[in-house]
């Protein structure tokens, strides 16, 4: 994925900027937590009349980016086609939600009727041949502990030639199958690793699991990183429980509308410092005031994890820490933090590279907020060398945005495709589609920029990046291009 193109970055808006617009347009807005809340432009009829403070506030702008989603039509965009539709609407015109491409349209069409042919082949748990099927399947992906009941609730199925379980994701329209989760066990001597794959795939797939199942006056949410802990939630302790569509390691801002209900928002991601890094990172997204977080520990594992050891669930949940802290704490507010630090010194560690142990005992892992800088003659190898460095990161679901001013894109993707495939896909071209699906997957994005740059375009271009994508490693090769080879002065 390409972040904005230097011709034509997407300007920025300010917060007051877009309230100033709704207050001259006479439209009326609510101050969400990250969204301000209006009427929508594509219900009911158009003309030069003001919406009504009466009608449905369906329509929800991101105080960030000024992107905008109507969850009673679905039809989103960004802050201009926003007021475009508005100038459409005083001349009387009905307006048209921004239209995919053709192409875009067709391939939608193809994922919806692939998943309809998989759910209907999947069957429910509790319909295989026999007991011992449903027992010895429910064993394999820890879910013994779960009920029939829960699993219905929330349509989970089976598939049996692909020994997956599968996760629906529906329309909140008009409950069509827009697309589907398949998950599969994977064992690798005393490891267990789940193995995911979504139609459609990767960033278009952006269900948050369970959300049918949320009624308007649900207020209080349990948000989780897993689709199995949602279940688990749900059964324990009869809360209102959503999942992420990519885990723990990003939190899309177009799902940001559909949490705006509710007035507390309890994160439980999972049971490792990643988990506990992100939970800070998405309640700064979703207003700390109104977010708390589950601390990882021995005695809070991932919900499923809890619902399996017999753990009081609820009672975990009562014990989360409110995100929004003040700004002067005592070492008793910090206690239990240290601990943690103490209990989990690997993971404190970061995230360590699996093909290079040796840099792990030089820097201990990728930690957030930490800069490292490379340096080393032209023709050393700095390039090829960061390609793979960040690259093992990436595998293992490190949100990852490559700036390279000094080598195109294509080139620099071309290395990476290669390193990530370990062959040389010019003489096995027939291999290229495999290899290059399975690299989309990746968590990785680059900026388009090349040659020199204004250094505010690029940070402005990054931070957009951290917001919409949950960045957590950005790669700038190199300095000298960023900032141009004349007046390399200090304060530059």
């Amino acid at each position: 994925d390409v972040l904005p193109s230097p011709d034509g970055p997407v300007p920025s808006v300010s917060i007051t900027e877009i309230r100033q617009y709704l207050r001259a347009q006479d439209i009326p807005f609510h101050d969400g937590y990250s969204c301000l809340h209006t009427p929508s432009l594509f219900i009911g009829d158009c003309g030069d009349q003001p919406l009504s403070a009466n009608a449905p506030f369906t329509l929800f702008i991101d105080k960030t980016t000024g992107s905008f989603l109507c969850t009673a039509t679905l039809a989103e965009g960004t802050w201009q086609d926003f007021q475009a539709n508005v100038e459409m609407r005083l001349r009387g015109i009905s307006p048209i939600p921004p239209a995919s491409s053709e192409e875009m349209e067709e391939e939608m069409r193809q994922t919806r009727e692939d998943a309809r042919c998989i759910w209907e082949r999947a069957l429910p748990l509790w319909e295989l041949l026999d007991e011992k099927e449903t027992k010895e399947t429910k064993a394999l992906f820890g879910i013994s502990q779960v009920t029939d009941a829960t699993l219905k609730r929330f349509g989970v199925r089976y598939l049996r030639t692909a020994r997956s379980l599968v996760f629906p994701w529906f329309n909140p329209q008009d409950g069509t199958l827009k697309g589907l989760k398949l998950m599969r066990v994977e064992r690798k001597g005393g490891t267990v690793t789940y193995v995911e794959e979504t139609l459609p795939r990767f960033d278009s797939y952006r269900n948050l699991f369970g959300l049918p199942l949320i009624g308007r006056r649900d207020t209080e949410l349990v948000l989780t990183g897993w689709e199995l802990d949602a279940l688990a939630l749900h059964q324990a302790a009869g809360v209102a429980s959503l999942a992420l569509p990519r885990g723990a390691s990003c939190l899309p801002p177009t799902l940001l509308p559909y949490l705006e209900q509710f007035k507390r928002i309890t994160l439980w991601l999972g049971e490792d410092l990643r988990s506990w890094e992100a939970a800070k990172l998405f309640a700064r997204k979703l207003s700390l005031k109104r977010c708390s977080l589950v601390r990882p520990g021995n005695l809070q594992p991932r919900p499923l994890e809890a619902l399996n050891q017999g753990l009081n669930v609820t009672k975990i949940l009562r014990s989360a820490l409110l995100a929004s802290h003040k700004s002067i704490v005592s070492f008793r507010q910090l206690r239990e933090e240290v601990f943690g630090e103490m209990v989990n010194t690997e993971q404190v560690s970061g995230v360590k590279w699996a093909r290079f142990p040796e840099l792990n005992k030089l820097l201990k892992g990728h930690r957030r907020g930490e800069l490292t800088i490379f340096t080393g003659p032209t023709g050393s190898g700095k390039t090829t060398f960061i390609s793979e460095y960040a690259l093992d990161l990436c595998m293992q679901g490190v949100c990852t945005l490559w700036g390279s001013f000094e080598i195109n894109n294509v080139r620099l993707a071309k290395i990476m495709l290669t390193q990530f495939a370990g062959r040389r896909l010019e003489d096995q071209l027939e291999l290229y589609d495999e290899w290059a699906d399975r690299f989309e997957e990746l968590p990785l994005y680059f900026m388009t920029f090349h040659g020199q740059q204004n250094i505010k375009t690029v940070i402005d271009t990054m931070q957009h990046a951290v917001y919409m994508y949950d960045i957590t490693h950005v790669v700038v090769d190199n300095l000298q291009f960023m900032m141009g080879h004349e007046h390399l002065s200090m304060d530059r």
